[in-house]
């Protein structure tokens, strides 16, 4: 996995992997939003889907912490041996959205997730035992906010925009 050096080294990376991610939405039409491409396993619509439901996730982790409340990952509805129906939620909940306002839920979502780095001090964010969401998130491994905001932001980034750009290719 990568890492950084620091807080900006990885809002820096995250900035850079979404303004290339989400620049392939450009030419896509609302009305191809919905259409499958037989190599690609989701559609545009529900690429995007999948991005503002983890990064809401992310977010709504950090706010209930910080309300005092338990924080349920990765979700209250949903253990982590059923992701794949929270993948489904995420599709039934936001797919249905116009590309546009995709778009505008994903990048107040991105910009809240660089805020609340801010928010957070270098050890807060690098450092193991510093949130207990990431602390009860896994049941094995010790992970420090960082790679969460990773596996949520940067990996997905890179790997959805392989994938819609393969979806461009067939379907454009």
């Amino acid at each position: 996995m990568q890492t950084y050096q620091d807080k900006e080294d990885l809002k820096s990376e995250i900035r850079k992997t979404y303004d290339k991610y989400i620049a392939e939405f450009d030419e896509i039409p609302e009305t191809l939003k919905d259409e499958r491409c037989e190599d690609v396993d989701r559609t545009p619509a529900e690429n995007l889907a999948y991005q503002v439901g983890w990064t809401t996730l992310l977010l709504q982790w950090e706010r209930d912490e910080r309300a005092g409340r338990q924080v349920h990952t990765p979700s209250e509805r949903y253990a982590w041996n059923r992701l794949g129906d929270l993948y489904r939620w995420f599709t039934d909940t936001y797919a249905g959205l116009p590309l546009r306002e995709l778009r505008e839920r994903l990048d107040a979502n991105v910009a809240d997730i660089l805020a609340m780095i801010d928010t957070m001090s270098e050890d807060e964010v690098f450092d193991p035992h510093r949130r207990k969401w990431a602390d009860e998130a896994t049941k094995t491994a010790i992970w420090p906010v960082w790679k969460f905001i990773h596996i949520n932001t940067v990996a997905p980034f890179k790997t959805f925009r392989a994938k819609i750009r393969k979806w461009k290719k067939n379907v454009l």
